[in-house]
């Protein structure tokens, strides 16, 4: 893909009007004409590619986000022109001002997103255009530069078409792909970044927990808070992360794979690990009560959870997940659930399945939470997922693949 030389001949910038006799750039005295700030605009890319490239690895050996492409997506943001031409260019390090926001007080923001080897060979993505609206979101939350997610989708499209030989073809396999923009102010001044680094890499991965079949395990804290009311657990930053690893290690080393966020005096759940959380509760009629806890800030928006919820509220009016009778109603609903009420759905026997949900692990069951030194045990099924889990997963995999189509969701790149 080519190159332009940008509006009037001026690299992305209005040009601003000659100086005339009055002495003020032709404006009778008054102030000059500011020069309108260049937006992010795919049809600047300019492709360098890499002279040697890399072996791809075989899937089973892929360990998630362990082996990166060849090339990488990057753009800058200036607060004198606005955003540059994108590159596509050879993947590397960057270089960065010591004193640049990003390290200083954290505002960068990064999506998780998957290209997938259709049935015509070819990549394809999962409803990007919700990563674009939440990262746009995000950004917003902490002050960065604003860009056309249009513009970038075209572009993450374009490195996937360039990449296609790194996007696994087995079962359960993908490209993983990372937008990321972080602010690169070079100052220590407590405020807003005014500039910025836009950049996207791409890793292939498989499965991404390495536990095979097993249901992950859950500790349920109180004493750590992931996330608060009127705080930014509800955006996707890379600052609510690292207070979260401290937490998983003290799990870890009581044999637990991930935390159960717990918020407030109610013990209410709000988050497993990084993943939104999902309870499957019988009904006295016999259909099923499939809940997870409601988006009031606290909890990250996840494109997995949405169309979780669509399948499964779709199910079978609209269409039969696998393996599921279509005489089985499926009744979603966002709402609280606290800890004390999974514990008395499992005494009752109601509580039949537990499951996380996230673009890296797509569906994951729970076999048992922990908490105040006590276990919910959840039924074991063959093969390790519940029925519900297992139709959830193996449909939004279908239609991740675009073995079936169903609104649009499979996008060709």
């Amino acid at each position: 893909m080519g190159v332009t030389n940008g509006v009037n001949g001026t690299n992305g910038v209005h040009a601003i009007p000659a100086v005339n006799g009055n002495g003020v750039n032709g404006t009778n005295g008054h102030a000059p004409l500011k020069a309108k700030l260049a937006e992010l605009d795919a049809s600047k890319l300019t492709i360098t590619l890499s002279e040697t490239l890399k072996p791809v690895p075989p899937p089973e050996t892929l360990v998630f986000g362990k082996t990166m492409t060849d090339h990488m997506l990057y753009v800058t943001y200036e607060p004198e022109v606005g955003w540059s031409a994108p590159e596509i260019k050879p993947y590397g390090p960057l270089t960065l001002d010591p004193a640049s926001s990003c390290f200083q007080y954290c505002p960068n923001v990064f999506e998780g997103m998957k290209a997938y080897t259709g049935p015509d060979g070819k990549p394809r993505l999962f409803r990007p255009e919700l990563n674009m609206a939440r990262m746009r979101r995000s950004a917003d939350r902490v002050a960065l530069p604003r860009f056309d997610t249009d513009q970038l989708l075209i572009l993450i499209r374009r490195i996937v078409e360039i990449e296609a030989r790194w996007v696994p073809k087995a079962k359960g396999h993908s490209l993983y792909i990372r937008p990321t923009i972080i602010g690169t102010r070079p100052s220590l001044g407590v405020q807003a970044s005014d500039h910025a680094v836009l950049y996207v890499i791409l890793s292939p991965t498989g499965p991404y927990f390495r536990t095979g079949s097993r249901p992950v395990a859950l500790l349920a804290v109180d004493e750590h808070v992931r996330s608060w009311p009127g705080g930014t657990g509800g955006f996707k930053l890379a600052l609510n992360y690292a207070p979260t690893f401290m937490p998983a290690q003290l799990a870890a080393k009581k044999g637990y794979d991930q935390i159960l966020w717990l918020l407030g005096e109610d013990r209410r759940i709000t988050e497993a690990g990084a993943m939104n959380f999902f309870a499957v509760v019988k009904r006295d009629d016999g259909d099923l009560d499939v809940i997870t806890p409601p988006i009031d800030g606290t909890i990250l928006p996840g494109v997995t959870r949405d169309s979780c919820l669509a399948l499964a509220s779709a199910h079978p009016s609209r269409t039969s997940l696998p393996n599921l009778p279509n005489s089985l109603v499926l009744h979603t609903h966002e709402q609280l659930i606290t800890i004390p009420q999974l514990f008395e759905w499992s005494e009752q026997g109601r509580l039949l399945e537990a499951f996380c949900v996230g673009t890296a692990v797509v569906v994951a069951t729970v076999g048992r939470i922990g908490y105040d030194d006590k276990d919910v045990v959840l039924p074991k099924y063959e093969g390790g997922m519940g029925p519900v889990a297992k139709a959830l997963y193996e449909r939004i995999v279908d239609l991740q693949e675009g073995k079936i189509e169903w609104e649009g969701w499979s996008v060709p790149c």
